[in-house]
């Protein structure tokens, strides 16, 4: 695939989408890459690291393996990833912070809109994909529903496994990266290293992170190849499942102190925003997730019109 160097702004500009999504706790970066139509040479680019591609930076050089691997590709969306999460975290997590329903309603309208973007690519409906659409949503809306843990040591051999499932999330739509690791109460023990300048459990957890993405993206780019109609449905009843965790009004049930002596909540369910105790900013809320449906829909508009 010959691309320009418009397109790889482009790429680019989708990875930092991605980023944007994957700081959120509950948001999936594999779901701006599906809904902006990069999702399957992704997959396929990151396949590519094998023994073979070994084989042929020996015996052909950097410039075949380099072409082998798609690493231009690669290289621009990482990029977009990288300056996306430390330009952006800080602006999400004072939204997170102060503004929650609206950020939250923002990302609730790009969501459900892509579960409409996804589902229209399934071309054939039988009694498999629907029993695999339901299947996925009752599995990713259980996750929503189950209790962090809270965790403040953990082996490195439990770092390196929650290395391997947070970075498959990631790379799942529907399912957040972040929201896994804090669900196995591996959240605290990463940002903790980061801070910390702790290499050992930063290595320790970046050794996982590559071998679950590279074992799990050849998995799911041969069901693509294989039963490309099941997987999207499957993947369609995920991120269905998933709006329970970015539902914008939530109770909180149970609170914990963090590491700083401050409370914050530990487990919530989603309610009406009708019973909502303070200002549930209902208007603002259905603009923003407005905005968001239709970003999406444009998006899809573009990518129709470029093909």
């Amino acid at each position: 695939m010959s691309r320009t160097i418009k397109d790889y702004i482009v790429v680019g500009l989708k990875g930092m989408a991605m980023g944007a999504a994957d700081v959120v706790p509950g948001v999936s970066g594999g779901t701006i890459a599906f809904i902006s139509g990069i999702y399957e040479e992704l997959l396929g680019s990151i396949s590519n690291v094998k023994i073979g591609l070994f084989k042929t930076l020996k015996s052909e050089g950097i410039k075949a393996a380099w072409k082998e691997l798609n690493g231009n590709f690669l290289l621009a969306l990482f990029v977009g990833i990288f300056i996306s999460i430390v330009s952006l975290a800080k602006a999400i997590k004072y939204l997170l912070e102060n503004e929650p329903i609206l950020l939250w309603s923002f990302f609730f309208g790009l969501v459900l809109a892509s579960i409409i973007y996804i589902a229209k690519q399934i071309t054939k409906w039988n009694f498999i994909s629907v029993l695999a659409l339901i299947i996925g949503a009752f599995l990713a809306y259980y996750i929503t529903t189950l209790n962090p843990l809270v965790s403040e040591n953990s082996s490195s051999l439990y770092i390196f496994f929650a290395g391997a499932i947070a970075i498959c999330a990631m790379i799942l739509p529907g399912i957040s990266g972040s929201f896994i690791l804090v669900l196995l109460g591996a959240y605290k023990p990463v940002l903790d290293a980061v801070n910390d300048r702790d290499f050992k459990t930063i290595l320790v957890f970046m050794v996982g992170a590559v071998v679950g993405l590279l074992s799990f993206s050849k998995i799911l780019k041969w069901l693509f190849a294989n039963y490309k109609n099941y997987t999207l449905a499957a993947l369609t009843g995920f991120i269905i499942g998933s709006l329970n965790k970015i539902w914008p009004w939530k109770e909180t049930l149970t609170w914990r102190t963090n590491s700083h002596g401050d409370q914050v909540p530990f487990n919530q369910q989603s309610i009406s925003p009708l019973s909502f105790d303070g200002d549930a900013q209902l208007t603002f809320a259905i603009i923003l997730a407005v905005i968001g449906f239709s970003l999406i829909l444009l998006m899809e508009r573009l990518a129709v019109k470029k093909q």
